[in-house]
């Protein structure tokens, strides 16, 4: 069986991750598996995949452009499933089948609560043709699922597959490359996380000003917002207690040797980086949204969105109880066991063959 994943870009994101994380497992169950990238831009990303599988790229202008649906065309012609990533990816295969009246089976992930098109009445019609138009459409979380067919108002082949994580490389990490940053007695926060809006991490920067001056911030990832958050730090005179680290791929060492880990995001699909902590024993902070409420229920803690307040109280019980620290970390250690990758892979090796067997 031959399976062709396409995604938007190889930036640095869930989606992308699980790519890199997943294809070794799809080959160990004797699927082919090759990634087609819509933009062709060279990333830390790209360069992983290209060790593991074949990887091709469309374009090195705008994803946008509708006549990339030409492109596709040939590629979708040569494997018996396309498994598709993140929009326009979604638009442009489900036309260029249409138009090259293939029988290709489309299967589709799902992974986010919301975007900028259900807002819109045009794009709420078009996104109800085009997910018609999919075989099997998989949500990563019950949240995505649950807001996914109330804009969609159709229910019909929507499954839930919850996203996972390597469990044992976030379980094992260098112990002798010691973080620099900080003193060994400082309390370490972390977030994971892009530098957009949906990811709020001035919430976590403005909780530090209601903090003890030992408590500090890593900030790894990059993005459009983070010269922003960087002012918010210069603004509030925090920087000495926080650092920006950009996009990392030693992200098990920086949590396991961090106190805690933090979700901000103002909306979530699933939130992987969430995962990533409770598997290296952290306990982990969240705002209380669809999609990450889901996995930190009753085992990690949650905060209202945006409340520096909430969060920050959070933070000193952690801080200043240890029984109740060892007690939040443990359920999140065990909590990550039902994430695991290789779960994943078993329930989309599934999905395949019934799509083949069709």
């Amino acid at each position: 069986m031959r399976v062709l994943q396409i995604i938007s870009s190889l930036n640095t994101g869930g989606a992308e991750k699980l790519l890199i994380d997943s294809i070794p497992l799809y080959q160990e169950g004797n699927i082919k598996v090759d990634v087609l990238s819509i933009s062709n831009k060279k990333t830390p990303f790209s360069a992983k995949i290209e060790l593991i599988t074949n990887l091709k790229g469309l374009t090195s202008k705008s994803i946008y452009n509708p006549f990339l649906i030409f492109k596709i065309i040939p590629y979708i012609k040569e494997y018996d499933i396309i498994h598709l990533h993140l929009f326009p990816t979604l638009y442009w295969v489900v036309i260029a089948k249409l138009i090259s009246f293939s029988n290709v089976k489309l299967i589709y992930t799902e992974h986010s609560t919301h975007n900028k098109r259900r807002n819109n009445l045009i794009f709420t019609l078009l996104d109800r043709f085009i997910y018609k138009r999919l075989d099997t459409i998989v949500c990563i979380s019950d949240g995505v699922r649950n807001e996914l067919i109330n804009h969609l108002k159709f229910k019909a082949k929507i499954i839930v597959i919850n996203n996972g994580i390597n469990i044992e490389h976030f379980r094992s990490f260098n112990s002798n490359k010691a973080l620099n940053y900080f003193s060994v007695n400082d309390f370490k926060l972390i977030q994971v996380s892009s530098f957009r809006e949906q990811k709020d991490q001035s919430t976590v920067i403005r909780s530090l000003t209601l903090l003890p001056k030992e408590v500090k911030l890593i900030l790894v990832g990059d993005g459009e917002l983070k010269v922003m958050n960087q002012k918010l730090v210069d603004d509030l005179n925090l920087q000495n207690r926080v650092v920006f680290l950009g996009n990392r791929y030693d992200i098990s060492n920086l949590i396991n040797q961090s106190d805690v880990a933090i979700l901000s995001s103002n909306n979530e699909g699933f939130g992987l980086a969430i995962v990533e902590g409770m598997a290296c024993g952290k306990p982990v902070i969240a705002s209380d949204i669809k999609g990450v409420r889901d996995i930190v229920e009753n085992y990690g803690l949650l905060f209202k969105k945006g409340n520096e307040i909430e969060l920050c109280n959070l933070i000193i019980k952690l801080m200043e109880n240890r029984k109740f620290y060892e007690k939040i970390a443990n359920k999140c250690y065990k909590r990550a066991e039902d994430f695991d990758i290789g779960e994943m892979t078993k329930h989309y090796i599934s999905q395949y063959h019934i799509l083949f067997q069709q």
